[in-house]
């Protein structure tokens, strides 16, 4: 009776799932599928197993992750906007925005308001100009910036272990001339050969040119959602992309053209603003569109998409826990370790025939009369030498390259260069105190292992 009751649903019947229900995921591109000429609905995706303590553990097995928003944005001058960008930065939680065609000259890092911070390049103030916009919470995290030139620079960040480098680029236009065109990709080339492949890599820029919508031939670099034709400028970029092995961002993800279109001016639209990565972090990558709504810039639409950096725990190695045999200089220790040992042996004089058994009664006996180590780690052997000293002067120093970084006047220069000369005086001092304290000790017994340790650094310095 219960099975004459329940009535299949036909195959050509439309069944839509209950998306109210728990635990039920969805892609980055189409939340379902479509099947069968029928068009039946399918979730993406399976009920997740377990209850918060597990999914705790599972994420913690993982590792932590770090989400950011990543946009570009060609401003058009920079000149009596700054507080407008910070505004819809902070509205549209954007952490960090390359920005482009700034027209401000200089080498410099400036607030801009609402806690964000600029920090550009440029050479003349009627054109070009390029810049990353920082939010607060990530300027004290910079620790290089590269400004190449009024159309490349770049920025080197730790977020949490986890090396990302910004790039803001802007290629020359349609009309210029092709040898401009070239410098220009060549600078771009020479960031990214010095960029370590391990270290992760985003590049926002306004290319001026279309990559064209459809991915045919070029599948591992773009995705099919492109706007109109390719040209060649946008050919350039997808050459480009295969050189350096990255993905045009923009492409992958299936939106209205309202959201692709970043350039619009009269009755004209296209895309040229563009965000790469690295191919093999396109699966950190979750969304990427244009911003529709009130913008900074009259023409261009700023492009943001939303990154998430996995932040995997390093683990580190245990170290064995060793026997404190050298306790047996001490005559109370080595009486001590005699004795216990006498017992364990059943009071024999003579040492039995069987050694395997035997040793392992002598490392018991040791380890219970002298103790274990704590398996912490030991101090660098290379740098032996080292003391508060000169761990303070290399922290000022690094705080200066920091300061000089971000503002790249001819105070900040001096004052790093001066902490240089200053570590390398302390470190001179500190190697000389140690050594001659070592000397001293090589007569005596316990200098036996300072004697090996001056040879090797010898060798070492000799080989160097």
């Amino acid at each position: 009776m219960i099975a004459q009751a329940i009535t299949p649903i036909p195959p050509s019947t439309n069944f839509i799932p209950d998306r109210s229900r728990p635990g039920l995921t969805t892609t980055a591109i189409g939340a379902v599928d479509l099947q069968g000429t029928g068009g039946n609905w399918a979730t993406v995706g399976r009920r997740s197993r377990g209850g918060r303590r597990v999914r705790r553990q599972r994420e913690k097995r993982k590792g932590k992750s770090v989400g950011l928003r990543i946009g570009t944005l060609n401003v058009g001058t920079m000149t009596g906007k700054g507080r407008e960008l910070a505004d819809v930065m902070e509205r549209r939680k954007v952490d960090i925005l390359c920005v482009q065609e700034t027209r401000w000259k200089g080498s410099k890092a400036r607030s801009i308001g609402a806690g964000f911070k600029l920090f550009y390049y440029g050479v003349d103030s009627k054109r070009n100009g390029v810049g990353v916009v920082l939010k607060e919470e990530l300027v004290r995290n910079v620790l290089e910036v590269k400004r190449v030139s009024d159309r490349v620079m770049s920025l080197k960040l730790e977020i949490e272990g986890v090396m990302l480098n910004v790039v803001s680029g802007y290629a020359p236009q349609v009309g210029c001339e092709l040898e401009e065109k070239e410098r220009f990709w060549s600078e771009l080339d020479e960031v990214m050969e010095s960029i370590p492949t391990g270290e992760r890599v985003v590049i926002g820029a306004d290319f001026n040119g279309r990559v064209g919508e459809g991915n045919t031939g070029d599948e591992e670099v773009m995705g099919k959602f492109g706007v109109k034709e390719r040209n060649l400028e946008g050919q350039m970029v997808v050459d480009f992309a295969k050189r350096m092995d990255m993905g045009v961002v923009n492409t992958y993800f299936q939106k209205r053209e309202e959201h692709r279109v970043t350039y619009k001016s009269g009755g004209r639209s296209t895309q040229v603003d563009y965000i790469l990565c690295r191919r093999g972090n396109l699966k950190e990558i979750s969304d990427c569109k244009v911003v529709v709504g009130k913008s900074v810039a009259r023409q261009h639409r700023m492009v943001v998409c939303r990154m998430t950096l996995m932040v995997c725990k390093k683990k580190r190695p245990e170290i064995e826990k060793k026997t404190k045999w050298w306790k047996l200089k001490k005559e109370e220790c080595c009486e001590e370790f005699r004795q216990k040992l006498r017992l364990a042996l059943g009071g024999q004089v003579v040492l039995p025939d069987d050694w395997e058994t035997t040793a392992e009664v002598i490392r018991e006996t040791g380890r219970k009369v002298l103790g274990v180590s704590s398996g912490r780690r030991k101090e660098d052997k290379e740098t032996w030498w080292w003391n508060e000293e000169v761990q303070d002067s290399i922290q000022r120093k690094r705080l200066a390259k920091k300061k000089w970084d971000m503002d790249r006047t001819e105070e900040n220069r001096q004052e790093y260069k001066e902490l240089q000369r200053r570590v390398k005086r302390e470190v001179s001092k500190a190697k000389q105190k140690a050594y001659d304290e070592l000397y001293t000790r090589l007569d005596t017994r316990e200098g036996e292992k300072d004697l090996y340790r001056v040879l090797t650094s010898e060798e070492s310095v000799q080989r160097s």
